[in-house]
């Protein structure tokens, strides 16, 4: 099912590997990669993401982590006296990359009412090389609605078991910028609020023991 379409989305990257079932390892495009790499900010602690092919949609993540691989690093081989020039390496490629940790918390479907999210540990396997795509706000909005269009936060315990070792400040910096966001009003715009509270005390006090 294509839920998406893939003009004028923003690509952060491809799944090079994965350390469990809903852990992925994201490998961020670099200028090598494509024409338009994504800024800093695009794959940035807390963001939601987006796993898509030309074939399907098949999951939605959370970014919770982040590394700089440098294969140079402890190198004790011979190096050079100076920057090696171009004109004479042309084929010199820089491999240093960024992977991003992202945890899944759901998936997309279609519904009577349009696109809805589901939330839990998507059931399939993410193939290799999936593309990853920043989600907008207009798709972060109807992950948390329901099928029935009722709002949703039912990964919120998930996260907090798989989201890492910064699992607790990632469910904060997801609440905080879903209530930044003004996406939700009234009743659930409360309950953000009150959920993000009462998860601050808790690592308020977990902080003093």
């Amino acid at each position: 099912m294509d839920l998406f379409s893939q003009t004028n989305r923003c690509r952060i990257g491809k799944v090079v590997k994965s350390n469990s079932h809903c852990d992925y390892v994201v490998q961020v495009d670099d200028a090598q990669d494509v024409v338009n790499p994504p800024c800093p900010e695009d794959g940035g602690f807390g963001q939601f993401v987006s796993f898509d092919n030309d074939s399907r949609h098949w999951a939605v993540g959370l970014v919770y982590n982040s590394q700089l691989f440098n294969p140079l690093f402890l190198n004790n081989g011979p190096r050079l006296s100076s920057e090696p020039d171009p004109l004479f390496t042309p084929d010199l490629v820089q491999e240093t990359r960024t992977l991003l940790g992202t945890v899944l918390v759901g998936s997309f479907a279609e519904g009577d009412q349009g696109r809805y999210g589901f939330h839990g540990i998507p059931r399939v396997v993410v193939p290799a090389n999936t593309a990853v795509y920043k989600m907008t706000e207009a798709e972060i909005y109807q992950f948390h609605r329901s099928e029935t269009g009722q709002s949703q936060f039912s990964y919120y315990s998930h996260l907090l078991r798989s989201g890492g070792l910064f699992a607790a400040q990632l469910a904060q910096q997801v609440l905080a910028d879903l209530v930044a966001s003004d996406l939700f009003s009234g009743d659930e715009q409360k309950a953000l609020r009150v959920l993000g509270k009462e998860l601050s005390w808790k690592n308020t006090l977990g902080a003093i023991r």
